[in-house]
């Protein structure tokens, strides 16, 4: 049965400091690939944690387990480049999750 894993990247070892969140290298195919994931119902929510260029984004996934949510994240383009996994918590929703919708 799938949970919900509270997943924090930060930024990558090539984060370009001197250009926005969206004008990072190959930012259209990051922004589609997590598209992607959201209509499937794999990533309901996240976003960036205060401003919006800033070092971390917080995504909520949806996944078996955190190896599987980890998992999630394999064929991003900017995996492990521009963004990096920093952590991965089993995350139980008590208030709202009956809004979360599922495919």
């Amino acid at each position: 049965m799938a949970g919900y894993f509270l997943v924090r990247q930060a930024r990558g070892p090539d984060w370009d400091p001197s250009r926005g969140r969206r004008e990072q290298s190959g930012w259209d195919q990051h922004a589609a690939f997590i598209d992607r994931l959201s209509e499937d119902g794999k990533i309901p929510l996240g976003g960036p944690i205060g401003d919006v260029d800033g070092q971390h984004a917080v995504l909520v996934v949806r996944a078996g387990n955190e190896d599987a949510a980890r998992a999630v994240f394999a064929d991003d383009p900017w995996m492990d480049s521009i963004l990096r996994i920093e952590s991965v918590e089993l995350w139980t929703l008590w208030v709202g999750a009956d809004r979360l919708t599922t495919p």
